[in-house]
């Protein structure tokens, strides 16, 4: 590694070899920083010279050894052959002259017999009376057989200038510049290695041989490596002084300059950048800090804790009082670990802002925890706990979620400072815990304090998106400003409205309820919640605020569905993730999940998905991560919803302990049901639950997958009296919404299967009454399972509609599902052809949904390879289906889902013989015999279906 980049070097001290053996004799001063490769230089020299065979007397002067009188003579008398050097002088005669010319004679002498070249390595740790003798052989050797090359760091200077200074004036005198490894000499010893890892080894080790060699050793540059060490020998060359220095450099890590490190240090400015720059030259720092972390790592790492300690808290100091950034202060705070400064605690307030700007939730969540460490008083103590809440659910929702475990105490116990209840409520809905945030906004209200405008920055709305929801009626009123959930809403101004539009009221125990705790058993209060669409207030809410908790997790009233989803779609165009930007965006998806349809809202739950996890924000990855999950669960995307449900919770640090991880569980769990694998869903419901989640939205996604389970596991009342409980909480929080959860029907299901036909009619006629009915998926589904309590023909006529509903709502699973039932029934009235049809189209939806017991149900012992249409050729199949007519598509789709030709004619207004001919037409384009044939995944759009 030594030769590479050294060509020019080394034919320069060929040429001083070949001078020498002429007799013109030459002083060759080698300089170079540490690591450079002077000590190999002076081998590769002493080799060459050996073999043009000349006498090599060879010294390295050494700290320990640099008061020890004449030790490098002794060195090189050592290395002559034996006899021909004379032995140091004692003590006392070293110093004379007569010594030193003895020491000279007896080189020239040797040199008579061969060439003889002197190496000594370390100049700046030589001792002062074998600088003498040296000094005095370099004058006196001009025209002899002799070498003499001397190896020095180019930042370390002899202490005895005038050695310095006689060296450069002999007339024979050569400098050498062992310069450090340039990309190109990299880029040539890592031949054959990739050329963008040849660029980062020589990034990280700055083009010092030594530190490329341990490197290449320690790829991983693991503490106490190859590289490590070498880092620390490095300093160790450069003497004591450079250590403190570095030390130093490594405490500031990169946010200090000559100048605030010597006042660090205490030393001169001057000496600060030479020592600064000695380490720069060895390719240790670049520009004020360490080129590689694992370098800083190693100096800190080898400093007495204490020790370092006090450094930083000195650099805190220092760096405040030169008025350095919050953030380089706060650093050194928080690696001194103290807060005893009177300005420490609003040095750490202000780096939290500017760590989060700059996407740093650890270090602003680390400052927020040293600052509950200082605190004095409970009012400060829960203003930062609550704010640590904020911070580290970017990253980590159970600990977001932990944190706020402590003012929920101090809250019941009647301590918490009356103005930490608005941010506690604040951060309560935040998390979904509504039952909390209700606790927390009842104790402001009775303790007559403002509730406070929220942070500034910290939300927006679709108040700032131009047309906003000013068009659709009742958006007009603005949030009151005292409301401590401002911000916290995507529809800010509908959510007002519905407040101050006085919408009916709910009745129970309402906002004034006590959260539920242990568990998930049935919710507190009166289940008698009258409501138009589910929207009303939950009554007890205190006026004066314009949006109850439960509002924030709300969609609009149906009669707003188009103009939400399209506001939503339009706020998120605008938007990305961000603190205080979070939970708006995610009202804005589930807006556009339930009102504009799964279709719509995936790309974005995809897009805010990938970009939080860009960011590191692997909390933020699980919130938009558990609405993707849903959102393809909507489509009846099984394992795709699987996949992202466990890709979120996966994403961030623990699983356990956390309402949010609970309810994205929920989302897997029925995926994993749906898909027939109930061992995995059991696994899942298995792990532990926070108590917090029965009082939380995300607790209604639990206790649906839990019913579900339940019910495909035959235990029905236990599925039911979570289905209950469900509608219990939706109602009492003002959340009833079919379109976001259906639980009437899935009470139907279960009433069902337990034989109470007529408590399931009505839980279905409830919700076929409400206006989400008019959605095509709650719709279908209620049709479905209203057919089931039917005879045989009208069970028929109630599938086919159900068959159109959910065809049009995107939702494979449960078409497939409908599909199955409407081949039995078309079975059991003598239409075999029909029931045919609508279980082959029935078990390809569910093949491609994932749910294997779905496709036995439909086929039972089919396989993909018995099937005619998958045994022909889909290529030559899907250019001819490019040539039917729109019309002839309309009409095929209709008959692969079993609808007869005058059902058809009706659908579409047209007569039975115009249908007949539509498909005439389709056998003879596809080239297949009749409806048995036609391809089942034939599709059209489901805008252009009437």
């Amino acid at each position: 590694m030594v030769l590479i980049q050294r060509a020019e070097e080394l034919a320069l001290m060929d040429s001083a070899l070949d001078g020498a053996a002429a007799g013109k004799s030459m002083l060759v001063l080698v300089e170079g920083a540490v690591g450079c490769g002077k000590s190999e230089f002076l081998q590769a020299v002493a080799l060459r010279a050996a073999d043009r065979a000349a006498v090599v007397l060879r010294a390295t002067g050494t700290a320990t050894e640099r008061d020890r009188p004449l030790g490098v003579v002794a060195q090189l008398v050592g290395s002559a052959p034996a006899g021909t050097l004379p032995a140091p002088a004692s003590p006392e005669r070293a110093g004379c002259v007569e010594a030193q010319q003895a020491f000279t004679r007896a080189v020239h002498e040797l040199s008579d017999t061969a060439p003889v070249v002197i190496a000594v390595d370390d100049l700046h740790h030589v001792d002062e009376l074998s600088r003498r003798h040296l000094l005095h052989l370099a004058r006196e050797t001009r025209s002899t057989r002799v070498l003499l090359v001397l190896a020095a760091s180019v930042h370390e200077s002899v202490d005895d200038p005038l050695f310095a200074t006689e060296l450069l004036r002999q007339p024979n005198f050569v400098r050498v510049r062992l310069e450090r490894l340039d990309r190109a000499a990299v880029a040539t010893l890592l031949a054959g290695r990739d050329t963008a890892e040849a660029e980062r080894l020589h990034r990280a080790s700055g083009g010092n041989p030594l530190l490329l060699r341990a490197l290449l050793q320690d790829p991983g540059t693991q503490p106490g490596g190859p590289y490590t060490y070498a880092v620390l020998a490095c300093l160790h060359r450069c003497g004591a002084a450079t250590t403190e220095l570095a030390r130093a450099v490594a405490v500031l890590d990169g946010h200090g300059g000559p100048e605030l490190v010597a006042r660090l240090l205490d030393i001169d400015a001057v000496a600060a950048a030479r020592g600064m720059a000695a380490l720069g030259d060895a390719g240790l720092l670049d520009g004020p800090g360490f080129r590689h972390p694992a370098a800083r790592d190693a100096v800190l790492g080898h400093m007495d804790p204490a020790d370092r300690r006090a450094l930083h808290r000195r650099a805190a100091v220092v760096a405040h009082g030169m008025g350095a950034p919050a953030p380089v202060v706060a650093a050194q705070l928080l690696g001194a670990r103290h807060t005893g400064e009177e300005w420490a605690m609003g040095v750490l307030r202000a780096a939290v802002g500017q760590f989060l700007a700059d996407g740093d939730a650890a270090r602003a969540a680390a400052c927020l925890e040293l600052a509950q460490e200082g605190c004095a008083d409970d009012s400060h103590r829960a203003h930062v706990r609550i704010r640590l809440a904020a911070v580290t659910a970017r990253t980590d929702p159970a600990a977001a979620e932990h944190h706020l475990s402590g003012p929920l105490t101090a809250l019941r116990e009647g301590r918490l400072p009356a103005d930490a209840l608005g941010p506690l409520a604040r951060a309560l809905t935040a998390q979904g815990r509504i039952d909390e945030a209700v606790e927390a906004l009842d104790r402001l209200t009775a303790s007559g304090v403002p509730g406070g405008r929220a942070e500034a920055g910290t939300g927006a709305g679709l108040r700032d998106v131009p047309g906003g929801l000013r068009d659709v009626p009742g958006g007009l009123r603005d949030v009151p400003r005292e409301d401590p959930l401002d911000g916290l809403s995507a529809f800010p101004h509908w959510a007002a409205a519905r407040q101050a539009d006085g919408r009916p009221d709910g009745g129970g125990a309402g906002a004034s309820g006590a959260a539920t705790r242990g568990g998930l058993g049935p919710a507190a209060g009166s289940t008698g919640f009258v409501a138009r669409g589910g929207t009303g207030q939950p009554a007890g809410f205190p006026a004066r605020f314009g949006i109850h908790p439960a509002a924030l997790w709300a969609v609009p009233e149906q009669v707003e569905a188009g103009a939400a989803a399209h506001v939503a779609e339009v706020f998120l165009r605008g938007a990305s993730p961000a603190e205080g930007m979070v939970e708006p965006l995610a009202q804005a998806l589930r807006v556009l999940l339930y009102l504009g349809g799964p279709a719509r809202a995936l790309p974005w739950c995809e897009m805010l998905a990938a970009q939080s996890a860009r960011r590191g924000a692997t909390g933020w990855q699980a919130v938009f991560g558990g609405l993707l999950a849903e959102a393809r669960l909507g489509r009846g995307d099984l394992a795709g919803a699987g996949a992202a449900a466990t890709a979120a919770l996966d994403a961030v640090p623990g699983r356990g302990g956390s309402v949010l991880l609970s309810g994205i569980a929920g989302t897997l769990v029925r995926a994993y049901t749906a898909m027939g694998r109930t061992e995995a869903a059991a696994a899942v419901l298995g792990r532990p639950v926070p108590e917090e989640l029965a009082g939380s939205v995300h607790g209604l996604a639990y206790l649906r997958a839990r019913g579900q389970y339940a019910l495909a596991t035959s235990r029905y009342r236990a599925a039911l009296g979570d289905f209950l409980d469900i509608g219990r909480r939706m109602k009492r929080w003002g959340l009833d919404r079919p379109q976001v959860l259906p639980w009437r029907t899935d009470a139907a299901s279960a009433l069902m299967r337990l034989g109470e036909l007529q408590q399931a009619e009505r839980f279905i006629t409830d919700q076929l009454s409400r206006p989400d009915a008019a959605d095509p998926r709650v719709r279908g589904v209620a049709l479905r399972l209203q057919a089931e309590l039917r005879e045989p023909k009208e069970r028929q006529t109630l599938l086919t509609k159900a068959v159109d509903e959910l065809r049009r709502s995107g939702d494979q699973y449960e078409l497939a599902l409908t599909l199955v039932d409407l081949g039995r029934v078309l079975k059991e009235t003598g239409e075999p052809a029909r029931a045919a049809m609508a279980n082959r189209r029935a078990w390809h939806l569910a093949r491609d949904c994932g749910a294997e017991v779905l496709c036995e149900k439909a086929l039972p012992g089919h396989t993909d390879g018995a099937d005619p249409q998958a045994e022909s050729s889909r290529g030559r199949l899907a250019e001819l289906v490019a040539t039917l007519s729109e019309s002839e598509k309309r009409v095929a789709m209709l008959a692969v889902h079993g609808h007869t030709n005058r059902e058809i004619a009706l659908k579409l207004y047209i007569t039975v013989s115009t249908v007949e001919q539509h498909l005439t037409r389709v056998y003879r384009k596809l080239d297949i015999a009749g409806r048995q044939e036609l391809p089942v995944d034939l599709q059209v759009p489901a805008d252009e279906y009437v």
